[in-house]
């Protein structure tokens, strides 16, 4: 905020044909201290060019949350199905303090992730979302998911309290990249665009076969 500030005020002199220390910013305009009359909005300002403030810091991150996931599946190369047959997922949960708790937040993020990475995906086309209802957006249900094995890293954090670290939302982020890494392994092609539907994959087939 500080960079920027002082962006904002060079910019806005070098407009006023003015010194820095001669000129103030009241937060929407920058103006001459002799002249307040004299002045140029924040909005003009922004229109020559970018004011982007910087900052470095060489703090470190109060915490960090690690995972690691490995993602075993079946692909049908005549319809492009994709299979989950098994997700083995690590998490570095700092302190497990309710270790039946944590499984199951580890196994529930799993679940969003397999829903990032096969089947959910919004369709807007004209400003207005397409699939609105779960008739047309997919989420997995309990028949779609594999056995999940949950696996609890503890390395205590010295900030989480007794020792426990945030399991929100970090099970789900791995699930989808290791899904589509399995299939990759198991057809020769990467498929980047998610979800991985068997349309998808079928092409992906076909431009690899020729």
């Amino acid at each position: 905020a500080e960079d920027l500030l002082k962006k904002i005020i060079t910019a806005g002199a070098k407009k006023l044909e003015a010194k820095r220390r001669d000129v103030g910013f009241d937060g929407k305009e920058v103006f001459l201290k002799a002249d307040c009359e004299k002045k140029i909005p924040l909005a003009a300002l922004a229109r020559t060019g970018q004011l982007v403030g910087q900052v470095v810091t060489q703090a470190p991150p109060p915490q960090l949350v690690l995972a690691a996931q490995a993602a075993e599946v079946e692909v049908d190369p005549e319809t492009g199905k994709v299979t989950l047959l098994k997700i083995a997922a690590a998490q570095d949960v700092g302190r497990a303090l309710n270790p039946m708790a944590v499984e199951g937040q580890i196994q529930g993020g799993v679940s969003h992730g397999i829903g990032m990475a096969l089947t959910e995906e919004m369709v807007v086309k004209d400003g207005r979302v397409k699939n609105p209802t779960f008739t047309d957006y997919h989420v997995p249900t309990a028949c779609d998911h594999p056995p999940i094995v949950p696996i609890i890293v503890e390395n205590k954090s010295a900030f989480g309290p007794f020792g426990a670290k945030g399991i929100g939302e970090p099970p789900c982020v791995p699930t989808a990249a290791a899904i589509a890494n399995a299939v990759c392994d198991a057809i020769g092609v990467r498929i980047s665009d998610l979800p991985v539907t068997p349309e998808k994959v079928l092409r992906a087939l076909r431009a690899k076969h020729g």
